[in-house]
């Protein structure tokens, strides 16, 4: 293992105008309002699985309580010891938050009789952890009557096992409450891209990187994500609508929605008793991402303003409390209004200024070195871009309406990657290459370098020297970095660039995720799984019978791509399948083997060769893919 190096002069001169730019010893509203209401932590705070593995440990992060060493963005320093703080909190009325057990906070309010949980977490583990933290200060004679997803991303729903069984659920009538949507993309996200995403991710979050100064020190939004078991139970109610009111265990709700804000299925609520409002993830002590580094559909920031001003606008001059699923509440009408306006309007500045610019033919890199917040925004912390950067959230708005094309017909059909590398080391040098970024190095433009030696490694990745020289250049630009997910890709990179790959430390499409696959999204699953090439010659056709929905599919190959329909087909099938929708998701856990299926309670009819040839045909992704080499 290659030690990390310390910082340049160059990064030590940045974090010191970093530090004389920010009211790091004037404003301390947000350590007081992170420390309000603290009732006891877990200790040590560390989390482990059944068989003894550590999936969460939040006092690695101890040396946080330290001032900011040359080797991190003092910013971003301070956005994470925000985020480590951790325990129990008392919020109001009845409102608790437990805080630094995951990436995510987990919210637990009282009711007449019992409790309501809302965002269980990431992972089963550590949700029971966060559950045994309140019970320790709260008791343990309130039992949960409603657990409430906010939106559709696994830090707020994978814990769910931690608190509640499926038995729990349906004997005791305990209700699963998400916003529209939310099963279809909570799934899908975690199946149909999962491997690239979770690879990734692995990145965003640092997963693989030593937790210090020299390392990772937190993702800007939290620290980073537990490692444990990914749960999902389904929601049995389901809200569609602004206004929608519901009374759970005497606790009056009114829910207001907000699809393709920070995710395709969100809500956020209101608890006129309380006078508290739950922002979800829609107003947190960032800029958000309105394209996440680990891959996801572009986001509607414009949506997102909107949904923010309508917030304002039905519970912002009545609230006392906001808080949220990530970070720490503001408390105070003023302050509330102050905190909500700042986050809807970074919003909507960012996403109107991105679209003037762009209509005067400026393309998306431009854009973003063109784009500077008014300075209210700037100076405020929770405008700052630490989970989601001013740079490539301008790139992703642009994206979103331009798509990847900028208009010059010279990035219309570009070569690969690797092999335009290797054109410009043939026509350049390979050896001036290196050299060429070496002298950037010294110059500390390490954006320059990155790009010279990223090509020399592209073009020869068994060159140690380039390689060595790149992990140097990835190093300080983490250390520089203000955005805790750009600091973890950077770092990431470095170390697998001396170290190798490291794959995929978490995998978030758990056999809980793959059972709630409707018939549709099975069959999708599959077919972005068949390799086309290798298909192009084969016939197959396969009837899956739903009996519980009483609905017959029809599988083919059609040059090479996997159709279905629940038309009639002319033909008959080579084989059917006849199962419940509930046992038809074996086929993504086991693949078309039919004596697994059979297993599974899966009838299987027919000549079985034919799920032979659609098992040869699954190319599955690889979850060890290279990233900083070709």
């Amino acid at each position: 293992m290659v030690e990390a190096k310390a910082a340049s002069q160059y990064i030590k001169d940045q974090q010191a105008e970093v530090y004389n730019s920010l009211p790091f010893e004037t404003d301390r509203r947000d350590f007081e309002n992170a420390e309000r209401g603290f009732r006891g932590r877990l200790s040590p705070n560390v989390v482990k699985n059944a068989n003894g593995d550590v999936v969460w440990n939040n006092d690695a992060y101890d040396f946080l309580r330290d001032q900011a060493p040359d080797e991190a963005n003092p910013s971003l320093w301070r956005q994470s010891r925000l985020a480590h703080l951790d325990g129990l909190y008392h919020v109001k009325d009845g409102i608790y938050q437990v805080r630094g057990l995951d990436l995510s906070n987990t919210t637990i309010i009282e009711g007449d009789e019992g409790l309501i949980v809302i965002d269980p977490l990431t992972s089963e583990e550590t949700g029971a952890a966060a559950f045994a933290l309140y019970q320790a200060h709260r008791g343990t004679d309130r039992e949960i009557k409603a657990i409430i997803y906010t939106h559709s991303h696994v830090d707020h729903f994978g814990g769910v096992k931690g608190f509640v069984s499926e038995e729990d659920v349906a004997e005791k009538g305990i209700k699963i409450i998400a916003p529209e949507g939310f099963l279809e993309h909570a799934v899908s996200e975690n199946v149909f891209t999962g491997t690239s995403m979770s690879r990734r991710a692995a990145y965003m979050y640092g997963a693989a990187l030593e937790q210090g100064p020299r390392g990772q020190i937190g993702a800007g939004l939290g620290q980073t994500v537990s490692t444990g078991t990914v749960t999902l139970i389904a929601p049995n109610v389901t809200i569609r609508r602004t206004g929608e009111k519901r009374k759970v265990d005497g606790v009056e709700i009114v829910f207001q929605m907000a699809p393709d804000t920070e995710a395709p299925s969100e809500m956020l609520m209101y608890f006129p008793q309380s006078k508290a409002l739950c922002a979800a993830e829609d107003a947190t002590h960032t800029f958000h991402n309105i394209l996440t580094l680990r891959g996801a559909v572009v986001r509607d920031p414009h949506a997102w303003a909107k949904y923010l001003t309508e917030t304002i606008d039905l519970f912002g001059h009545e609230a006392e409390v906001v808080f949220a699923s990530h970070h720490w509440p503001t408390w105070g009408s003023d302050n509330i209004l102050q905190f909500l306006t700042s986050q809807r309007d970074l919003y909507a500045y960012a996403h109107d200024q991105t679209l003037r610019l762009l209509n005067k033919g400026y393309n998306g890199p431009e854009i973003a070195e063109m784009m500077t917040l008014p300075p209210a925004l700037d100076k405020a912390w929770s405008a700052r871009g630490y989970y989601g950067s001013t740079n490539h959230n301008v790139k992703a708005i642009y994206q979103r309406y331009c798509g990847w094309f900028d208009g010059n017909p010279s990035h219309l059909w570009e070569h690969t990657p690797e092999d335009r590398s290797k054109r410009y080391a043939d026509l350049i040098g390979e050896e001036h290459l290196i050299t060429k970024g070496g002298e950037a190095i010294k110059d500390g433009d390490y954006r320059w370098a990155a790009e010279l030696l990223n090509h020399a490694v592209f073009a020869n990745p068994d060159n140690k020297v380039a390689k060595r020289l790149l992990a140097d250049v990835y190093e300080q630009l983490g250390y520089g970095s203000e955005n805790g997910t750009w600091r973890n890709f950077y770092l990431c990179g470095a170390d697998e660039l001396r170290n190798g790959n490291f794959g995929t430390p978490t995998q978030t499409s758990s056999p809980d995720i793959l059972s709630q696959l409707t018939p549709e999204m099975l069959f999708d699953s599959l077919a972005v799984q068949i390799n086309g090439p290798n298909a192009w010659d084969k016939s197959l056709a396969i009837d899956v019978v739903v009996t519980d929905k009483d609905v017959t599919y029809r599988l083919w190959l059609s040059n090479g791509a996997l159709i279905y329909s629940t038309a009639a087909q002319s033909g008959t099938a080579n084989v059917t399948l006849t199962g419940t929708s509930k046992q038809l998701p074996a086929l993504a856990v086991y693949g078309p083997d039919a004596e697994a299926l059979e297993k599974a309670g899966i009838q299987v009819d027919g000549d079985t060769t034919a799920l032979d040839t659609l098992a040869s045909l699954l190319d599955p992704g690889d979850p060890n893919f290279n990233i900083v080499t070709p």
